[in-house]
This record gives C-alpha cells, structure tokens and sequence, in this order.
C-alpha cells in the first residue's frame, strides 16, 4: 500500500473514533447536569447506540454493498452527522434531544462498517497492515478525551456546572465536517458486482447461524455474550458520570486510559490464549469484570484514587478477553460458510439485545439509588454490576465444557 494512502485511511480512522469518543463519553454527565434527564433517560440515550447496531447491517446489505461507492456513503452520512451534532449541542430539553441523538446513531453505526471496508478494499494483506491503522481510531479516541480535560477543560466541576459539556458537540460537528468532506478523497470503494449483490435480511441479521445454538458450548457463550452486555452498559453509561460526582480532576481523560490498556492487551490476548485456552481467557475477562467494579464501589477520590485507575486501566482485559476472544471462538464455531452470518448474530446479541437491556437496568437502577442530596449511592450502585458478572462467571465456570481452539492472527 502506497505511503499516502496509508495516511488518508489512518487519519480517517482518527476522526472517525475521535468523533464517537468525544460526545459519548460525556454523554451521561451532559444529560444529567444539562438536561437534567433522569437515569431512565439517560438509558434511553444510551440505548440509542443498540438500535442503530441493530439497523446498521441491514443499511449496509441493501444499500452500501449494492448501488454506492463505500467512501461516498460515508462522506454523506458523516456531513448529515454534522448537522445532529450541532442540533445536539443547542438542545435545552430532553424531548428534543432524543431525537436528534436517535438520528445520529442511526446514521453513524454503519459508518462503523464503512471505514472499514474502505481500508479493507486497498489492503493485500489485511492482518498484517489494518491493525496498525485501526490502532489510529483507538488514539483519535483517546485525543478526545485529552482535548475535553486537559486543553478545554469541559469536564471541570465549575465548567460543567456553566453547562460547558454542550461544546463537545460542537467540536466532534466541526470534526463530522471535516471527516465528511475528506472521505470523498479517499480511494474508491465501488459497490460489489452484480453477481455479489444478494441480500438477505437473515443474513445481516446472523439467522444462518442460528444452527450453532444447537451446539450446547455456544449456547451458553452466546447467553453469557448477552449478559456480560449488561455489566459493559453500566460503565459506558455510569462512569462518567460516576468520576464527575466524586470530584476527579480530568474524568474524561484519565477514562481513556482505558482505550490505551485495551492496545496492550490486544498485544497479550494471543499469547494468553494460545497458552491458557478459550475458556480461561474468557473466565479472566469475567473476573476482570467483577473486581473492577468492586473497585469501582469503594475507591474514591482521596487515598484511594489508585482503585478507580486500576479499574479504568482494567478496561482492556474486560473487554478483550471476552468480545475478542469470543469473536474468534465464533468464528471457529461457524467455520466458512456461515462465518459472517454467524458475527453478525453475536454482534445483535451483544450491542443490540445486550446493550438494549443493559442500558434500561443501569438507567433504572441509577434512579433506585439517588439520594436526599441528589448525589448518588454509587456503593450500590456498582455492587449490581459486579454480582452480576460474578453469577455469570459462575455460570460459565461450571457448565461450559473447555474445547481447543485453533487460533490464526
């Protein structure tokens, strides 16, 4: 791959997680402390995210794959995002929020896809060179969360008060913009030929994969795949949130140690599970789940600050040791012929099904746990979560039988 082309797919990977991580992140501070949503709401926008991963496959299989160039669709969908994020970054109310930030996911969960394809698309070697260039969206991310804290200081106790979270809207808008007239530059990503455009709704939707279910391993993964979710949604919905109540300096930063733990332990999955097999690698990342929340629960700001790091640094073995290591068992299970089918299945499960649930419980019991002062029990509150992932630690400990997985890159 040329030099330049290398640039353009990188900086492109940049912009498009640097967007996502620089509203999202913030999301249910901004809710609570502008709009003064309740927890159910918050969930409600939160959950957003789940539907537009539901609907994604389907825009990208009857229209992105069939009629129109990968990178022009994307310059679209990213030019009317600009749009919504300005609208977002105006609105006093939540009533006319949701349906602002509904749209958007709508509209930016393909886009997930669509980067991708217009990497994949001038790739040769596809394992050898994406990673390199994926690993360009996880620091566009973590810049984000450095700009809120550390150069704007949005995330300041006085500067949230003043309502100055609505300016991360405007600054991922501003990079919408940007992104949106720089992907109508990137190389052509035509629509695939007319003998590959059949399109099957339960296909996108992983229904020829519904078969492996009858595989009593894969049963219980994809149960456990959909209620792990519920433990991941508290922390992308709480977290925040959770930092800001407390009074941590830079919340927003300092949660994007996250994204760089995640890098490092993508770096060790493969020798962990090459050496300690499927499911220890899996039954890590649920106990990973389980002691960051604790942590979580009884760290707080003064001595005992190290505990909410060590849990936002645990972010890469929670995440990792489970929805990768998961996407290459799947992958293993399905074999060739139903091999998307059967990703597409675990991905509705998991950001739709499993977020959709997820959201819904931690928004209600957000509001359970409010107190007098309108601070909230977090002790409780993160006890939920970690009991949670405990009983399906427990669950997959007992009743999944370990099998050998042959693991390729």
């Amino acid at each position: 791959m040329k030099s330049y082309i290398k640039f353009k797919l990188s900086f492109m990977m940049f912009l498009q997680f640097f967007i996502w991580g620089g509203w999202f992140v913030t999301l249910g501070t901004f809710l609570g402390n502008n709009l003064s949503a309740t927890g159910s709401q918050i969930a409600m926008a939160f959950s957003t995210q789940s539907w537009g991963a539901i609907i994604a496959p389907v825009f990208i299989g009857l229209i992105a794959d069939r009629y129109f160039n990968a990178e022009r669709i994307l310059g679209v969908l990213h030019l009317l995002g600009f749009g919504l994020l300005y609208l977002m970054s105006e609105t006093k109310n939540f009533s006319v929020f949701y349906p602002y930030v509904f749209g958007y996911m709508i509209l930016y969960m393909p886009t997930l896809a669509l980067v991708n394809s217009v990497s994949f698309n001038q790739m040769k070697d596809t394992a050898a060179e994406f990673p390199l260039i994926r690993t360009f969206g996880t620091i566009g991310w973590i810049i984000s969360g450095i700009v809120i804290s550390y150069v704007f200081g949005w995330d300041a106790q006085d500067s949230i008060a003043e309502g100055a979270l609505s300016n991360t809207f405007k600054m991922v808008a501003i990079a919408s913009l940007l992104l949106g007239v720089f992907c109508f530059s990137l190389p052509k990503t035509p629509p695939y030929k007319n003998d590959q455009r059949n399109f099957s709704l339960k296909n996108a939707l992983g229904g020829d994969a519904l078969k492996l279910l009858n595989d009593r391993n894969f049963l219980l993964f994809f149960i456990a795949s959909i209620l792990i979710c519920i433990p991941l949604a508290f922390y992308y919905q709480q977290a925040n949130p959770f930092l800001v109540e407390l009074g941590m300096d830079n919340p927003t930063a300092k949660m994007s140690l996250g994204q760089a733990s995640e890098v490092l332990f993508m770096l060790l999955l493969p020798l962990f599970f090459s050496r300690f097999g499927f499911k220890n690698t899996i039954l890590v990342g649920m106990v990973a789940w389980v002691v960051r929340y604790l942590l979580f629960a009884y760290g707080d700001v003064g001595e005992k600050t190290f505990m909410l790091i060590t849990g936002i640094l645990l972010h890469g073995i929670c995440y990792d040791f489970f929805f990768v290591s998961g996407q290459i068992y799947t992958d293993f299970k399905a074999g060739e012929k139903v091999k998307s089918a059967a990703q597409g299945l675990i991905t509705l499960a998991t950001y739709g099904i499993g977020m959709l649930i997820g959201f819904w419980i931690a928004g209600k019991i957000s509001d359970i746990f409010i107190l007098e002062s309108g601070m909230h029990d977090w002790n409780m509150i993160w006890k939920f979560p970690a009991l949670f992932a405990l009983g399906i630690f427990v669950l997959f400990l007992l009743i999944f039988k370990n099998e050998k997985i042959n693991f390729k890159n």
